[in-house]
């Protein structure tokens, strides 16, 4: 008696299969790039309208119905924005405020970041408790306590006040604690054992390794610091403190009405310097993001 075989189990039929199913896998998924393209629709939106009305007069943003694309170009808002408010001091200031609190936040949460992941001390898990702990407080909630602190050492309308108190942050310790932790400890071991100490093999080992968290790190806390308006308007008293959003927010608005016009260039240029950034930067934020916290 002859033995039967199933045609479909032979090694060549089962590679065609298997091939099918790969191509199948692989072949584009039509609802998949429709969710993202609405999507992308839905954010980009507003951004271009608010570019091109900023190049409209302000009779043509209060038009009703609105209009898309300016009938009227003018750069009329942007020569307003440049000379009747001190455009240059403004933007001076919001951009000491965001270098130096993004310098502090990569120097000194990174450092932290290295001390939580592969040095082992005495209460290491409930400090980085309580880090994780102080990310569910609300800021709002601290803002009072943190205004009479910086009160009593003296430090209102200065930019030691408007820069201190965010040096360091809960979210960028977790973030370079996570994507430390990753990192080979034989790296580490193979410094010490070579004479190296602690701070220079966090200077010349972990942080060349660190790129792609750092990126994420400087322009997560570049944007947070460059947009922040609650904390510049309570701690600056004075226009030469003033940063770019409160001065746009405290002079767009007139004694009747408000200056769209002036508000929405001055937007543009509150955008802009953050949209330069992450496109020098966009290559190492998206590889940070994709590699941190996966261990």
């Amino acid at each position: 008696m002859r033995d039967t075989q199933d045609p479909t189990s032979t090694p060549a039929v089962k590679q065609n299969k298997t091939r099918t199913v790969a191509i199948g896998e692989a072949r584009p998924q039509w609802w998949l790039y429709l969710t993202l393209g609405v999507g992308l629709v839905v954010m980009v939106t507003p951004f271009v309208w608010m570019a091109l009305s900023s190049l409209k007069p302000e009779a043509e943003i209060r038009a009703n119905p609105p209009t898309w694309w300016p009938q009227t170009f003018t750069l009329e808002n942007f020569t307003e924005l440049f000379t009747r408010l001190d455009f240059p001091q403004f933007f001076t200031n919001s951009a000491v405020v965001a270098v130096f609190v993004t310098l502090g936040n990569l120097v000194f949460c990174s450092m932290l970041g290295y001390a939580f992941a592969k040095i082992d001390f005495w209460g290491r898990a409930w400090l980085f408790r309580i880090v994780l702990g102080t990310m569910m407080i609300p800021g709002i909630v601290m803002l009072v306590p943190l205004f009479v602190l910086v009160s009593r050492l003296g430090l209102v309308d200065t930019y030691a006040g408007l820069i201190l108190p965010f040096l360091a942050g809960p979210f960028g310790v977790f973030l370079m604690r996570q994507f430390i932790s990753a990192l080979p400890d034989e790296l580490i071991d193979a410094g010490r054992i070579d004479g190296a100490g602690e701070f220079r093999i966090f200077a010349q080992i972990i942080l060349p390794l660190c790129k792609p968290a750092l990126a994420t790190l400087g322009i997560l806390t570049f944007l947070g610091s460059w947009n922040n308006f609650l904390w510049p308007l309570v701690v600056a008293s004075s226009e030469d403190k003033y940063t770019l959003p409160v001065a746009l927010a405290l002079y767009s608005v007139g004694q009747n009405e408000n200056n769209y016009g002036l508000m929405l260039a001055g937007a543009v240029a509150v955008v802009a310097p953050v949209v330069l950034v992450f496109l020098i930067l966009q290559k190492h934020i998206i590889q940070g993001i994709a590699t941190t916290g996966i261990k």
